[in-house]
């Protein structure tokens, strides 16, 4: 596949491994600090999971495999998918309660 030949061959698995351990600690990190505003949540959440496909790349080019690639590509579907549903849900919230604050979304309305 095109991205293997892509990638400098002085980058081991460990750098990887590492940068894509080091956003996900970021994105953790991120979630505990901040839990008020719900844009910050699904970025934080959203970089952790382009912290997963670090790895699942760093895998697939180890191995010499094209799967982790294409499961990549499946996941960053998803996740736009994700992400325009969550700011689609975030905008009625924010129409209806003028906050998008968590503390004040703890009730629903039917």
């Amino acid at each position: 596949m095109i991205f293997l030949s892509a990638i400098p061959s002085s980058l081991s698995l460990s750098h990887y491994l590492t940068l894509g351990a080091i956003l996900f600690c970021i994105s953790i990190a991120g979630i505990f600090i901040n839990r008020k505003n719900v844009i910050l949540l699904l970025m934080c959440l959203e970089l952790m999971l382009l912290a997963v496909n670090i790895n699942f790349v760093g895998f697939s080019r180890q191995l010499g495999d094209e799967a982790g690639q294409l499961f990549v590509f499946f996941i960053l579907t998803v996740a736009a998918a994700e992400a325009a549903i969550g700011l689609a849900i975030l905008v009625t919230l924010f129409r209806n309660r003028a906050t998008i604050n968590v503390d004040e979304l703890d009730t629903m309305k039917g």
